[in-house]
């Protein structure tokens, strides 16, 4: 599904490499935690995923294309097949939480005899239904975290990113949204997941790719957790 190829990417402004000669592949319907410490280079990969960032060599592949030869159109065609979720949440606070959802539909082009039935489901999947008409500003940052997760799930794209998503999170809500995470996996989601936390780990053994200092240096299929 997502194929890096001796990737190198380099900020020049600062001439610091976020990502050195990396080779990774990540299997149609895998679940993989990426772990590593601040400045390891995981943003910057899911970053290149999304086409944010441009590899200043090497190339990486999604579904088999190339994405260095996407333009224009193609890049909004590409991300569609994405969801994806941050630590920041980055809800439309103009708008409520069924809003959120529907202005996602929209922008993927969803028609719309879809799009409650959609809404529905995604806020059923993450367990907050009865909050579809509430504001951003009315939310605990759990709930919050939940209408990210729906809005990235409810286009039903068959890759799920999700860069630290329970940073702010207490360890109860951290699990709480690990299973919403483990639910898509289960459906056949392909889920890629930057973490710092061992006990996500610990809860849910899947592979693990550890980098360090922009360098793949572990590859474990068995769940294992580490640093070092």
């Amino acid at each position: 599904m997502v194929h890096f190829h001796r990737v190198t990417l380099e900020y020049r402004r600062t001439q610091t490499k976020a990502l050195y000669d990396l080779n990774l592949e990540i299997r149609k319907g895998e679940f993989v935690f990426l772990v590593g410490q601040s400045g390891a280079g995981k943003s910057s990969l899911l970053n290149l995923i999304l086409k944010r960032l441009e590899p200043t060599s090497g190339a990486v592949y999604f579904a088999g294309e190339n994405l260095k030869a996407l333009r224009g159109d193609r890049i909004a065609l590409h991300r569609r097949r994405i969801g994806a979720v941050f630590q920041d949440h980055r809800l439309l606070r103009e708008k409520n939480v069924e809003e959120n959802l529907l202005f996602a539909l929209r922008v993927l082009g969803v028609p719309k005899n879809e799009w409650e039935t959609r809404v529905t489901r995604a806020l059923r999947q993450v367990g907050i239904v009865h909050k579809k008409r509430s504001y951003p500003e009315e939310l605990s940052v759990g709930e919050a975290q939940r209408v990210a997760i729906a809005r990235a799930l409810v286009g039903e794209p068959p890759v799920l990113l999700a860069d630290e998503p329970t940073g702010n999170l207490d360890p109860a809500n951290a699990l709480g949204v690990l299973e919403i995470f483990k639910s898509a996996h289960a459906r056949g989601a392909t889920v890629l997941m930057a973490t710092h936390s061992r006990d996500l780990v610990e809860a849910y053994p899947q592979r693990v790719v550890l980098l360090k200092a922009g360098q793949l240096v572990r590859d474990e299929r068995e769940g294992k957790y580490s640093l070092v």
